[in-house]
């Protein structure tokens, strides 16, 4: 996976040991650390590109995220290219999730699902909770997903 900083700049470090670094750093700082990971994806045209954040809030004093995209050419049903966020960001939260414990980080996987059924997303929902949920993440969906649906939905529209 290749990362990059918001500005653009590429990580050129496994990701792993980027958010170890930036964990320590903002620690040395003073700042307590939340983390949320989220995807969303867009489909365009023959492509579906996907983008994964990691998003480091600050407490009370704003944050900055990592990101990933991803293209593919692979047709996808909509809960499934729901559930394929989900694993994206499952895979991300089950790499790192031994640095967030090791610092004190408390730490959310976001999901770009609609908690309300009228939405085609929403088929997606349980699923998606049951896979975060059992994996012992903590868990937000819309409309306080904002990881996914915001961060990383900025990303690839």
């Amino acid at each position: 996976m290749n990362w990059r900083k918001f500005n653009g700049e590429p990580i050129n470090f496994p990701i792993k040991d980027e958010v170890r670094r930036a964990i320590i750093r903002e620690k040395e700082k003073g700042f307590r650390l939340k983390v949320c990971i989220g995807t969303d994806s867009q489909v365009k045209g023959a492509e579906t590109e996907f983008a994964t954040v990691i998003v480091f809030l600050r407490e009370h004093r704003g944050g900055f995220m990592f990101i990933n995209n991803e293209k593919t050419t692979k047709k996808f049903a909509i809960k499934e290219r729901m559930l394929v966020e989900v694993a994206r960001s499952i895979e991300i939260a089950y790499e790192l999730c031994d640095l967030f414990t090791e610092y004190d980080v408390d730490m959310e996987v976001h999901a770009d699902i609609n908690t309300n059924p009228h939405f085609k997303s929403n088929e997606a929902l349980r699923e998606a909770m049951g896979y975060i949920l059992g994996m012992g993440f903590a868990f937000k969906a819309k409309p306080d997903a904002f990881a996914s649906s915001c961060c990383a939905d900025k990303i690839v529209n």
